[in-house]
């Protein structure tokens, strides 16, 4: 997998546009400023929407193009952005962030249980979680995604791999997407917003 998001992300142009999310762009505009933790950030398009946004934000990915070309994103606006080379289960941080922004961050299923839980820690209890990502009935789809069922989501999922999180909003819908190369057209999803709880 690593070869793949290598070569990926080794193209000129950026994978997934250099916008934001726009789930992850609405839900972030709501709150209050704080300290954010991208996942996964590959490109740094949600990275800089956040640091223009005066967001304080910390990111990982294990793509070394893709920390390139996110700096390289970035670097023009004079920000600071802490953004790590790192496996999900290697990452690790002294801080406890506000937020923690997923947008289509699907890891393998067999360390995916183990990859949330691990990534809930770096939360402040009452903390918030931003997920967008592909469903299992995106399978097939033109529009983007993982082709292996397994690396999508259900609900009943994101219920048993984000334990310590109050759902405040949890849906699995049709959208369109307009996300560089890579996501076009008809999608299904799964988006959540959600709270760490203080127990």
């Amino acid at each position: 997998m690593k070869d793949f998001w290598n070569q990926r992300y080794a193209e000129e142009s950026f994978a997934y546009g250099t916008e934001p999310n726009q789930f992850f762009k609405k839900e972030l505009n709501i709150l209050e400023q704080g300290s954010l933790l991208l996942p996964a950030e590959g490109e740094g398009r949600n990275a800089l929407y956040a640091l223009q946004k005066g967001w304080e934000t910390s990111c990982f990915d294990y793509s070394e193009p893709a920390r390139k070309k996110a700096l390289d994103l970035i670097a023009p606006f004079g920000f600071d952005v802490d953004y790590q080379i790192s496996d999900v289960l290697d990452y690790t941080s002294s801080k406890q962030f506000d937020v923690l922004g997923f947008s289509y961050a699907h890891f393998p299923q067999e360390i995916r249980l183990k990859a949330h839980q691990h990534l809930i820690t770096f939360l402040k209890p009452g903390g918030k979680v931003i997920f967008e990502a592909f469903a299992k009935s995106q399978l097939g789809k033109a529009s983007g995604g993982p082709k292996n069922v397994e690396m999508l989501f259900s609900i009943a999922e994101i219920k048993e791999e984000f334990k310590g999180i109050s759902f405040s909003y949890l849906k699995e819908l049709t959208t369109y997407l307009k996300e560089g190369l890579y996501h076009q057209g008809e999608a299904r999803v799964i988006r959540f917003i959600g709270t760490k709880r203080a127990n």
